[in-house]
């Protein structure tokens, strides 16, 4: 094991709250450390690892995914003093003859959970020589088999854990779900107000940009709501909810399919209310497209269904109402007549204010992606699509595109999910929310993409009187609750009912949430 300093200091410069935190993670065992992206939780890592490294122990860094467990390595390798074979990143493509050896060699092993559990049941893993394991964006961890194997794994041998994430979740059950998973003793949390944070964070300007539908989409959207009423009275009739509301939460619907798919396959009832349930969650779905996307992925959304060769009922009574139909109609017509959602032309009107910056704009569906980069480019903007595997996607691809938009090959990147996480995506001048997301991990994730290494700007586009204003204030509400919960545990104890502790959404705001989701 090497001896003297390990972090090359010239590259690492250290601020006094990663190092305090490094400090209290040292003393006080298997740790949470809650930091905003851009804050430095590697940096944190890489601190604490050096003091194992230094103790003869080795460490374990896990990522979810391939491509983050890469990013580690060639990070830790870069930033740590470290013959380049004794940090190494190791997958499943790495054939098992081979993998003993590189386990017994390594002082640093990145992988993904799934390799570590399989080379631990396979006996390759000498654990008792490690001293170390990261868990990066640890709020995945919870219900995740991998993780939990290789953290009980950890706790047998007396290996520390150390999780690392930007909000282990907005309830309390999940982030005790999460300091459980881990067996936190020890929980670090800062935000960008902390006095210790405050001199390192970049100003970020953050503002939401209003949208109103047209009278026509307004119209055609209320129609949709009288049909997804009356299609939610047999839910209601078999007491499986209590209203009718097309604005009852998403989160409520799927309750209702877990309860369903819950009942023994004897019960008369089960599949016959299994179909309503189909047909009320692919109305309220294209609901949402037309609130919140415009009219052709509205329009599409049903297109999809029509081509399917085997039509369950759900499907059949949707297409065969007469009232589907109408909607429909005038819908297709209104698409001929005025175009797309008012989103589009307020995105490239905020694109044309900022030319030559660079912008991520983030969008909730892949279908509504290739739309938004095509009308982009027909107005003389420079933007390119960046999405997953679901899209046919390889690895190499996305990384290309990355470098391309490091090298200002382009100036916009609209992305969807994949671009709020594991990549190493550049920082840039601006984000842009299509749409707000009800998450308060991923809206997290998609502001620290802005403000990193310099002043940046965050846009939300919401559309006003629609689910885009209950998913804004839900998201934050969910951030208030997160770091209230968090720091109360951090004190030693848990406020009773953090929720309630929501300082900075006003009246107004509480007002439209109570109305979409109590």
């Amino acid at each position: 094991m090497p001896e003297g300093t390990l972090v090359d200091r010239e590259k690492v410069h250290s601020r006094e709250y990663q190092a305090s935190i490094a400090e209290k993670v040292l003393a006080g065992g298997n740790s949470l450390v809650v930091l905003p992206t851009g804050l430095g939780k590697t940096i944190v890592a890489l601190l604490v690892i050096e003091r194992k490294l230094m103790g003869g122990k080795r460490v374990i860094f896990m990522a979810p995914t391939r491509p983050l467990a890469e990013q580690h390595q060639k990070t830790l390798s870069d930033m740590l003093k470290l013959p380049p074979d004794r940090v190494i990143l190791l997958t499943g493509t790495t054939g098992a003859e081979k993998r003993g050896a590189l386990w017994e060699n390594a002082f640093i092993v990145c992988a993904t959970p799934q390799t570590v559990e399989n080379d631990l049941k396979a006996g390759r893993v000498p654990l008792e020589r490690f001293g170390l394991c990261v868990v990066d964006e640890c709020h995945r961890s919870v219900k995740k088999y991998a993780y939990t194997y290789v953290a009980e794994a950890c706790k047998k041998k007396g290996v520390q854990l150390l999780g690392l994430t930007a909000s282990p979740g907005g309830k309390r059950e999940r982030i005790e779900e999460v300091t459980k998973a881990l067996d936190v003793k020890c929980i670090e949390i800062r935000t960008e107000t902390d006095e210790d944070v405050a001199p390192y964070v970049k100003k970020l300007d953050a503002k939401w940009v209003d949208v109103v539908l047209p009278p026509e989409m307004y119209e055609l959207k209320e129609e949709l709501e009288k049909v997804i009423s009356d299609r939610m009275a047999p839910l209601r009739n078999m007491r499986l909810i209590n209203t009718t509301s097309p604005r009852l939460p998403k989160r409520v619907l799927l309750e209702v399919g877990k309860k369903l798919m819950a009942k023994p396959d004897s019960d008369k009832f089960k599949f016959i209310m299994l179909s309503h349930y189909a047909t009320v969650m692919n109305l309220t779905h294209a609901h949402e497209l037309l609130e919140t996307q415009g009219i052709s992925s509205f329009l599409d959304f049903f297109k999809r269904l029509e081509a399917r060769e085997k039509k369950s009922k759900a499907v059949t009574r949707i297409l065969d109402d007469p009232l589907i139909k109408r909607i429909l109609r005038k819908a297709e017509e209104f698409r001929l007549a005025k175009g797309e959602h008012p989103k589009l032309a307020k995105l490239v009107e905020l694109l044309k204010m900022r030319p030559g910056k660079k912008v991520i704009v983030f969008v909730q569906f892949r279908d509504q992606i290739k739309r938004i980069v095509e009308e982009l480019k027909a107005k003389g903007i420079t933007a390119e699509q960046f999405v997953g595997k679901r899209q046919g996607v390889k690895l190499k691809d996305q990384k290309e595109t990355i470098q391309k938009f490091r090298d200002g090959a382009f100036d916009v990147m609209v992305a969807s999910s994949i671009g709020e996480e594991g990549l190493d995506i550049p920082s840039v001048d601006a984000v842009i929310f299509y749409e707000p997301i009800p998450s308060e991990i991923r809206s997290i994730q998609r502001r620290g993409r802005a403000g990193r290494a310099k002043a940046g700007e965050v846009v939300i586009l919401i559309t006003r009187g629609t689910r885009d204003e209950a998913y804004h204030w839900v998201a934050r509400r969910k951030e208030s609750r997160m770091r209230s919960i968090v720091k109360g545990m951090q004190a030693g104890f848990v406020k009773k009912d953090a929720a309630q502790d929501i300082p900075f959404i006003s009246k107004e705001g509480q007002a439209k949430m109570t109305d979409f989701f109590e």
